[in-house]
């Protein structure tokens, strides 16, 4: 894919980007002032603060996004932006705060009163819910309701792709099989949740884990109506606990919300529902939704994965007070498959760290402001665990590849003249087809040469996400992102490394690592009470995966985000791993 920038033009485009940046508060949030050329908020407005504060109802609020969602079921997203846009109709036991900044990641009661009640020993969680709480259809929501749902998580066979934090916990010998499966009353069987009535529900542990109530706070913790509940196909029309209800959904094209005239606002302190409707359109045409927004067609992008090299440098150039320069918590990598050969042995994997240019692939995604900063640890700055360390020397070259190891490894694995693979990059993800194709230019040097296989983003889940196809296809890499489900060791690196998180269909391990050494750090970190017992593990984890090329790192991605100058109520939120939270957001008519 291109950017409509022929290769030789991109770095040059970056190098606008930044120019245009220098000097700037980049990380900062009160915005600059010195925007003569627009006559919004200011840029980095929205990076600690409101923007544009008002409790005024109305209006469309209109979305444009690359890629649609990987699904509207609760129990099977997995994006970022699904979790951020789903708060919309679908609500939890406990959920993040509506705050700008860091403030964002404080849990606080939704469907619940507020956090739970836990045991001394800290294996039992109790919640008392609101009352009022409805349907879309006007019915009681209750209890059973959020059992129900969270069940559906033990349904691998139907429910595929969401992340296993509350199954792996709650049911770690995997024994019950799914409301599906149940033969149970009501389909209630599962024995780790009790409902002793329709206000109260409670968790009950086989171990304590510290981190329960952040997996309650993902949709995978949110109720679903068995009555409504229509398995594989539920994500065509989820039933609505929130104040937005589906109106329509052509998957890959558009989606539309309307008010959902059940939803009572005294039994939801989290959501203001200010717009009347809420749209959202999906166009591969990556320029063309920059130019759109620019031009006020659209308000905010939904994917938040910033602009594309020539959009941010109009909008940086033409409309600074309408940009925030956002600081994410992802880091963008490189899987090595450790079923393909020949990166199944380390020296081979260790080749294509040496050969890398971190610097270039850097200045492809946009150079430091509009891209990030290089990567050299698996875990980003804003988790525990991460830590300096350096076995290759990436930062000390400062980013530039070692030819001459690259070669030494190729030789101590066999494969002298170097070897063959392939490697994904989604289409729909700015800039990743044009890194995946510098990577294959960088890596050809030594020998390595890789085919690039483009991908749609949103099936990436049943095509990288699935070790059989990974191996039918001949994948020995995978290009793609990561940001932390919650702030912690265990939220970010789980799905990534433990060899228990791999599956047939919606993994994320995708480098298959299968080491118990990483298996045990995760579970001594996890049952530790002490966050520096627990920092110390995940900083060895880091260790053992880098000494051992496992993952490849390589840029702590910052965006350029658009803030369309109609919103209201827009602020970046840590909690959504800086993208603006959706659910508080107006427009001015």
């Amino acid at each position: 894919m291109s950017t409509g920038f022929p290769r030789r033009r991109l770095v040059a485009g970056a190098s606008l980007v930044v120019a245009a940046l220098v000097g700037t508060t980049a990380c900062g949030g009160s915005g600059d002032g010195n925007d003569s050329k627009d006559k919004g908020a200011g840029f980095n407005a929205a990076l600690n603060k409101v923007v544009n504060a008002s409790s005024k109802k109305g209006g469309t609020l209109k979305f444009i996004g690359k890629q649609d969602f990987d699904s509207l079921d609760p129990q099977r997203t997995y994006y970022g932006m699904t979790w951020d846009f789903m708060r919309y109709f679908t609500r939890t036991l406990v959920t993040y705060d509506t705050k700008p900044g860091n403030a964002s990641n404080k849990l606080v009661g939704d469907l619940a009163t507020g956090p739970a009640q836990v045991s001394a020993d800290g294996k039992t969680y109790t919640y008392k819910l609101r009352s009022g709480l409805t349907w879309e259809d006007g019915s009681k929501l209750t209890s059973a309701d959020i059992k129900y749902g969270i069940e559906r998580i033990w349904a691998t066979d139907v429910i595929t792709g969401g992340p296993a934090y509350i199954k792996q916990t709650l049911d770690p010998k995997g024994e019950y099989k799914g409301p599906y499966k149940d033969k149970t009353k009501d389909k209630l069987g599962l024995k780790a949740i009790a409902t002793p009535d329709d206000q109260t529900i409670v968790f009950k542990l086989p171990k304590p884990n510290a981190d329960f109530e952040q997996f309650l706070a993902m949709p995978t913790g949110a109720p679903v109506k068995a009555s409504k509940d229509t398995g594989a196909k539920y994500t065509q029309h989820p039933f609505s606990s929130g104040p937005y209800k589906v109106q329509s959904y052509n998957a890959g094209k558009s989606l539309t919300l309307v008010r959902n005239t059940s939803w009572n606002k005294a039994s939801d302190p989290i959501r203001p529902a200010l717009p009347d409707k809420i749209t959202v359109t999906i166009s591969a045409n990556l320029e063309e939704n920059d130019k759109k927004l620019m031009e006020g067609d659209y308000d905010l992008d939904v994917n938040g994965t910033g602009m594309t090299q020539s959009g941010r440098i109009t909008a940086v150039e033409d409309h600074r007070a309408d940009v925030d320069n956002i600081q994410t918590s992802f880091v963008r990598y490189v899987a090595l498959v450790h079923s393909a050969k020949p990166l199944d042995d380390v020296h081979c994997r260790k080749a294509v760290f040496y050969a890398t240019d971190f610097a270039g692939l850097q200045q492809t995604r946009g150079g430091v402001q509009a891209g990030g900063d290089i990567a050299n640890s698996v875990f980003p700055k804003s988790i525990p665990g991460y830590s300096d360390y350096d076995p290759y020397g990436i930062l000390a070259r400062k980013g530039k590849p070692d030819l001459t190891k690259a070669k030494d490894e190729l030789k101590q694995c066999g494969k002298p003249s170097g070897f063959s693979t392939k490697i994904t990059a989604r289409t729909n993800n700015p800039s990743e087809v044009d890194t995946a194709e510098a990577l294959q230019e960088q890596l050809a040097k030594v020998g390595i040469k890789i085919e690039v296989d483009s991908i749609d983003g949103a099936q990436s889940s049943s095509i990288t996400g699935s070790p059989k196809v990974v191996k039918a296809r001949g994948y020995g890499m995978t290009m793609s992102g990561w940001g932390p489900d919650f702030p912690t060791g265990q939220g970010y690196g789980q799905p990534l490394f433990d060899s228990r998180f791999i599956f047939d269909n919606g993994n994320y391990n995708e480098s298959q690592i299968k080491d118990p050494k990483i298996d045990n750090l995760f579970d001594e970190a996890i049952a530790s009470t002490d966050p520096a017992k627990s920092k110390a593990y995940y900083e060895e984890m880091n260790k053992q995966l880098i000494d051992n090329a496992d993952w490849m790192p390589f840029i702590y991605e910052k965006n350029v985000s658009w803030r369309g100058p109609r919103l209201t109520n827009i602020y970046s939120s840590a909690a959504f791993n800086g993208r603006y939270d959706y659910v508080s957001l107006g427009v001015v008519k």
